[in-house]
């Protein structure tokens, strides 16, 4: 085994090669064509994650597919996604030609597959996600590689990732991995739409700033897939929030990890110090009950360490309980923190604005320190 590479430590996308825990995905236009399997090239991908294993890392993959397959198999119009239950059913039915699909690639390598299918609430709820966090270690210990995909055939809009992209990210996440590879159909991020004149490809990211996002398309070109060079930036604020760079390269090519990192061609977002392992969950889950908007001074209070007081806020929005992920954003909407309600969304109303010495009035008890303190919030911006 090679030695660990802290994240922060990734300066390029040739450093990748010697993380010592990977995740890597993978959409559906890269590995279904026309419904059908894209075999030759699954094997070659297959080769690719052999030979980082062999260099001493742990790998695990986040594959889409499942519904493309199951789609093609029950001749369902539009791909499978005409609607939900459709998209459902062929969920249901690709994902066994998933798995089979990936079993027998690794098993030319002599590696175990193993299946994970995740909803979003299973790394959303504290309890669960340190279960899958336990069982992806376990499986990593064992010498497995494995195969995550969102468990589609349950999941609705209101409960799921979206796309694969940020599924990597939270994976990673649980799995305390050093990087995230996203194969995409382009091979990085592009100053601004790759197909225009002038598009310069952006080698290293050092932060997410408000430019970077300008850069992104939220299309994604294939039809297949969920997201887009949006989708994938919201995946690199996950994943460089908790201390893990993530790096995008194209797929399209055979042994695509193997061309991208001996070319040095791809964009490689790099890591932030993480604050560890709670606020790297809490800062990168993605379905807060409600919103706190904030004044100006609140906002800057905030980001110099501060809790979230009562008199910064000026407007509550949902149906929050205490205890629930809740959003902070700024007077023009800005998402700046989230964090773990101390009070009920009706409590909040009547305390916000309010000053400490007004709040028991309208409570009817004691305030609590804080609406949010400071030890279960995480600044987003």
């Amino acid at each position: 085994m090679v030695a660990a590479v802290e994240s922060a430590m990734l300066a390029g996308l040739q450093d990748i090669g010697r993380a010592r825990r990977i995740v890597v995905k993978i959409g559906s236009a890269l590995l279904i064509e026309s419904g059908t399997p894209r075999r030759e090239w699954l094997s070659s991908m297959a080769g690719d994650l052999a030979a980082l294993r062999e260099r001493g890392a742990q790998v695990i993959v986040v594959s889409s597919g499942a519904i493309a397959l199951g789609a093609a198999r029950l001749a369902l119009p539009k791909g499978g996604r005409a609607n939900l239950a459709d998209a459902q059913a062929a969920a249901a039915v690709g994902q066994i030609e998933l798995a089979d699909l990936w079993s027998g690639a690794l098993r030319e390598h002599g590696i175990t597959a193993a299946q994970m299918l995740l909803t979003l609430d299973d790394l959303e709820d504290r309890r669960r996600y340190l279960n899958a966090s336990a069982t992806l270690d376990r499986l990593l210990s064992a010498g497995t590689i494995p195969v995550i995909n969102e468990n589609d055939s349950v999941a609705t809009e209101e409960i799921r990732f979206g796309d694969n992209d940020r599924l990597a990210a939270r994976v990673a996440q649980a799995a305390s991995a050093d990087v995230v590879l996203l194969l995409s159909d382009v091979d990085g991020l592009y100053t601004c739409d790759p197909r225009e004149a002038g598009a310069e490809l952006v080698p290293v990211v050092d932060a997410i700033t408000p430019e970077v996002m300008a850069m992104a398309s939220s299309a994604s070109s294939s039809g297949l897939g969920s997201g887009g060079m949006r989708s994938k930036l919201q995946a690199a604020q996950i994943a460089t929030r908790a201390g893990i760079a993530l790096g995008i390269i194209t797929g399209k090519a055979e042994a695509p990890i193997s061309a991208a990192l001996t070319a040095g061609r791809g964009t490689l977002f790099l890591a932030h110090r993480g604050e560890g392992a709670r606020k790297a969950w809490l800062g990168g889950r993605l379905a807060p009950a409600g919103e706190l908007r904030v004044d100006k001074g609140c906002a800057e209070a905030l980001r110099g360490g501060a809790s979230l007081l009562a008199p910064g806020i000026v407007g509550v929005s949902g149906q929050f309980r205490r205890g629930d992920l809740v959003s902070i954003v700024s007077m023009k909407g800005e998402r700046l923190a989230q964090g773990l309600a101390e009070y009920d969304a009706a409590e909040v109303q009547l305390i916000a604005g309010r000053r400490a010495e007004d709040q028991a009035e309208r409570l009817g008890y004691a305030p609590r320190a804080a609406v949010i303190h400071r030890d279960h919030l995480v600044l987003l911006s």
